[in-house]
């Protein structure tokens, strides 16, 4: 839910009509850049602070019955298919001619898997539901007979494959402030319940903290270079990855939103 913030910053680059020449991205964030490449300007709004309150979007009710917190196949396949609630503009997406990664985690492996445009067509966003599967809220997703987990877990910042495509400045948009740093200890639950199933997905879980702050810190060096730009919240108040609370999400789209115009357009709202 915190990719609410991600969100705005979209429609704020959709807004003032700026297009990237590559785009990456992890969990929550593939989802807001395929609304992003394909124009739909506040669609991701109305997944975050409507959808998302809905029993069947996530709830308890879910995870109790087939043990997925969040019904990835509900957002991404019933609302999000031709015809759907609000469907994704697929046609609009390849049209654009901009280069789409998304980044899962195979759980077999361990390592991270990035999968290419190619990969999905109209109504068939499984490599987005791939990147999007929280690890003990949902179950590994599956795609081909492999499992994939959430991208974050493997290459949560993912600037690098940016740099290898050729890109010479790179835009982060991170979901929490640039001063935040993992604790290695709060994923040791995580990292055992993985363990017996999949341990090499839990052997990259152990490590999850340390990727992050590693490319983080990358990352601000890069940016002191200007050879990156980093968007990213002051605070995101009581928000969590799975909050619900309406006022919340919306504050910190239009928070995302502001700090792009900031950020990117040195403009002030």
């Amino acid at each position: 839910m915190r990719g609410a913030y991600g969100a705005g910053v979209l429609d704020c680059f959709l807004e003032k009509d700026f297009k990237a020449d590559y785009c990456i991205g992890v969990s929550a964030g593939s989802a807001n850049l395929s609304s992003y490449l394909a124009g739909q300007k506040g669609r991701n709004y109305v997944f975050y602070t409507d959808y998302s309150f809905r029993r069947n979007y996530m709830s308890l009710y879910n995870f109790l019955h087939d043990h997925n917190y969040v019904d990835l196949d509900y957002i991404y396949s019933v609302l999000s298919n031709q015809d759907g609630e609000y469907p994704l503009d697929f046609e609009k997406i390849i049209a654009s001619k901009i280069p789409l990664e998304i980044v899962a985690t195979d759980a077999l492996e361990g390592k991270p898997h990035y999968f290419q445009l190619n990969d999905m067509r109209i109504n068939q966003y499984d490599a987005i539901k791939a990147s999007c599967a929280v690890p003990i809220a949902d179950e590994p997703y599956f795609i081909n007979n492999i499992p994939y987990y959430d991208g974050g877990i493997t290459d949560p910042i993912p600037f690098h494959k940016a740099f290898e495509y050729g890109c010479d400045k790179v835009i982060i948009i991170l979901t929490r402030p640039k001063s935040f740093r993992r604790n290695p200890k709060k994923d040791e639950l995580t990292t055992k319940l993985l363990s017996k199933k999949y341990p090499n997905a839990s052997k990259a879980m152990a490590l999850r903290a340390s990727t992050y702050n590693r490319q983080l810190d990358e990352a601000c060096k890069l940016e002191e270079e200007g050879k990156v730009i980093i968007v990213s919240p002051d605070s995101i108040g009581h928000m969590k990855t799975l909050t619900k609370d309406k006022n919340e999400i919306r504050n910190l789209y239009l928070k995302g939103y502001r700090d792009a115009l900031e950020k990117c357009f040195h403009q002030a709202v």
